[in-house]
């Protein structure tokens, strides 16, 4: 009585159905993606609690912020505020709505326009380099104002149609506005992407300047964390690809 024999062949390549890849690039892999989902919201989370954005409605601040411009902000103490800033603040007496202007003397300062055509602060003739090529400090000059302690003395850098502390001379407070009006410090335009606004340098000899935020360190932890998230998630497929390869190569034709 004959038995019956049965063979069993393995199917091509295994018939392991698991992960592709050693052992130790699929944690590396992991790993990867898993520090860049901490890099990456961790980025996005502190840029949310730091800064703040805002659309510029006018073009009282060209050429360095255009009517219709987004910008990012860094949340700041009114007592923060350095002269040369750019600022986001909201004065009952100037309007009921976040306005941006920029800082050109703080409490004890003196101010004035023009002498040659251009700003002076505190006896000291100011470096403009942001204003509208060719174009003077102010259309008309004012007089010396004294700004008191804890206010400011905002200027529009198109200084031609800016509604500014040029405007608000004949106030009870002659133009200024106090320091806790200030909500934020404007970092960069992020729409079109013009970038960091660049450091108002005209004012060193007054006293230091503000250093700019963290925002660089911000979008380089999400640059990062976005690296780390594709490339650990591009190790199975690039793994796959190679074993295929591999076993392409390794076999044989004949029977």
């Amino acid at each position: 009585m004959g038995g019956e024999s049965t063979t069993r062949t393995a199917p091509r390549g295994g018939g392991s159905k698991g992960p592709v890849g050693s052992r130790t690039g699929q944690r590396l892999s992991g790993l990867a993606v898993a520090l860049g989902l901490v890099l990456f919201l961790g980025g996005f989370a502190w840029g949310a609690v730091v800064y703040r954005p805002y659309t510029v409605p006018t073009s009282s601040m060209t050429p360095a912020i255009d009517a219709g411009d987004r910008v990012l902000a860094q949340r700041i103490d009114g007592a923060d505020v350095r002269r040369g800033d750019v600022v986001v603040f909201k004065d009952a007496t100037w309007a009921n709505a976040p306005m941006v202007k920029r800082v050109v003397a703080v409490g004890g300062d003196t101010v004035s326009c023009c002498q040659e055509g251009r700003l002076k602060v505190n006896g000291k003739v100011i470096d403009e380099p942001y204003l509208p090529a060719g174009t003077p400090a102010e259309t008309s000059g004012f007089p010396t104002v004294t700004v008191p302690e804890g206010r400011l003395f905002l200027l529009g850098d198109e200084r031609d149609s800016s509604v500014d502390s040029t405007a608000h001379l004949t106030d009870a407070a002659g133009g200024t506005v106090s320091r806790s009006t200030v909500d934020a410090r404007v970092d960069a335009v992020v729409w079109p992407m013009n970038g960091m606004l660049e450091r108002p340098t005209g004012f060193e000899t007054l006293g230091g300047l503000s250093s700019p935020g963290p925002l660089r360190t911000v979008v380089g932890l999400v640059v990062a964390g976005a690296v780390l998230i594709l490339g650990g998630a591009a190790y199975g497929p690039f793994a796959k690809r190679a074993a295929r390869s591999r076993t392409g190569t390794g076999s044989t034709g004949g029977r």
